[in-house]
């Protein structure tokens, strides 16, 4: 087998030729192709669900309110001794957004 800068270049010459007449059709295909893989992965990214290693991690990092038993006696203590406070709360658990 014989390679020769000659011949690559008689076989080179035509496509380079063709290649530049059709550049502009050739350059919209390859932005469709480009746009048309963004949409798939986006596509594929937006169907994905967390794992649920990933929820259970998240899940530890919340840091969730604590009432300390003191304060909870206290106000129990300052419900039961009170008739408006106790209508409050009743009101408020009855309808949480009146005012």
């Amino acid at each position: 087998m014989n390679i020769d800068i000659a011949t690559i270049k008689t076989k080179i010459i035509p496509i380079l030729a063709w290649l530049k007449r059709h550049r502009t059709l050739l350059g919209i295909l390859a932005v469709l192709l480009i746009y048309g893989w963004l949409v798939f992965q986006i596509n594929t990214m937006t169907r994905r669900e967390p794992t649920q290693e990933a929820i259970d991690e998240k899940l530890q990092t919340i840091k969730r309110p604590r009432i300390d038993q003191k304060t909870i006696d206290k106000i129990e203590n300052l419900q039961d001794t009170n008739v408006d406070v106790q209508t409050l709360f009743k009101s408020a658990r009855d309808n949480p957004f009146q005012e």
